[in-house]
């Protein structure tokens, strides 16, 4: 995740340069459950509506929180499907505050956010609620299967916002949405919503069979400057990217034609930084518990946590993957090998790679920086 609010405030306030620290365990992404009331195109886990068997239950979520806290587990961002069709949600938020997490948050696609849900989730103390958006009226409706969904996400936003509840809004840029990314800006100021969270499409689940449908590189060349642009004038909101890490260097770039006498620092500081961190900082469980390096890895299982604590499989590089996703900076082929900017964005999505040319340790498709901006 690449936090451009946090780099932006370089320019203004800059902080002293550190080296490159990970913290004691990863945040957490927990797909608790895969059943969804929509059906989205760019979904990494395939949901749908209807029940899949097998699923953690709350006395096993328990056990494995309780591992993932004394792991050193800061956040856990509670996912799905949909998580509010899971009966016991609630619960499992209360007990993870109870644990002592730093973050509790809760994804959602917010269609099924009423007043008495909205009620439920205040009262729940989730640290961040982030509903995804992916285009205005119709736009999102088609992406997501249901005709008004649009206009429930919205409400749902709004009476939680009206219970003080921080609310982020999420948009997956496709080259299908990507025209409707001011107007979803522009919402977000509106809304008063306090994050944004832009994220480009992975090549997982039902998002690797529409990655036809991923924006081209120039569009999202212009996205970005629109989007640093933005979050330059809208310091009040928070700004993250996500799923494409070739953001830090083109944001440097950015400044160096801007403000080039702070370049070398905020290249200091996204080395700090240090790109992706799949299987390092962010880590996935699904909804049958087995783990995977991030959200977009199902195709991948390292271990399950009705068997082996998540302690015990994240710190086991016995797998090739996991030992060369924890390698900094990554080996790699291609354009990525070569990259002036491995330390920066340390080698994008491996998952791209691998589904794109069938190397998951190849060039990511997904740059969108030219060769000579990489040379």
């Amino acid at each position: 995740m690449f936090r451009l609010t946090q780099f932006l405030r370089e320019l203004h306030h800059p902080t002293p340069i550190g080296p490159k620290r990970n913290p004691p365990g990863p945040v957490v992404i927990w797909n608790l459950i895969r059943r969804c009331n929509l059906l989205c195109r760019h979904c990494y886990s395939t949901s749908t509506d209807k029940e899949f068997e097998g699923e953690l239950s709350m006395p096993e979520i328990f056990a494995t929180m309780e591992d993932l806290r004394a792991f050193g587990v800061p956040a856990l961002i509670l996912s799905g499907g949909e998580p509010l069709l899971r009966p016991d949600i609630f619960d499992i938020a209360a007990r993870a505050k109870q644990l002592g997490f730093s973050s509790v948050a809760l994804s959602s696609n917010g269609t099924l956010i009423d007043a008495a849900m909205a009620d439920r989730i205040a009262a729940a103390g989730f640290d961040y609620v982030g509903v995804s958006v992916d285009g205005i009226g119709a736009v999102h409706d088609a992406f997501r299967g249901k005709d008004g969904a649009f206009a429930q996400s919205l409400a749902g936003i709004r009476l939680c916002q009206a219970r003080g509840v921080k609310m982020g809004l999420r948009f997956t840029m496709t080259r299908d949405n990507a025209h409707n990314l001011p107007d979803i800006l522009d919402l977000t100021a509106a809304e008063g919503v306090g994050k944004f969270y832009l994220s480009h499409l992975n090549y997982a689940g039902r998002g690797n069979r529409n990655r036809g449908e991923d924006a081209a590189t120039q569009i999202t060349r212009r996205a970005m400057d629109l989007l640093f642009s933005w979050a330059e004038a809208h310091p009040h909101i928070e700004v993250v990217t996500g799923n494409n890490d070739a953001d830090g260097p083109t944001f440097l770039l950015w400044v160096k034609g801007r403000q080039p006498a702070l370049a070398s620092h905020v290249e200091a500081k996204l080395k700090q930084w240090g790109g992706n961190s799949s299987g390092v900082n962010v880590a996935n469980i699904d909804n049958l518990g087995w783990v995977h390096p991030d959200t977009m890895w199902w195709h991948e299982r390292l271990g399950n946590v009705r068997t082996r604590p998540f302690s015990a499989i994240w710190s086991d590089v016995s797998n090739p993957l996991m030992a060369g996703l924890k390698q900094y900076p990554r080996t790699l082929g291609g354009r990525c090998g070569t990259c002036r900017w491995l330390d920066i964005c340390n080698g994008n999505s491996r998952v791209r790679a691998e589904k794109a040319g069938n190397d998951r340790w190849g060039e990511d498709p997904g740059c969108t920086l030219t060769d000579e901006e990489i040379a």
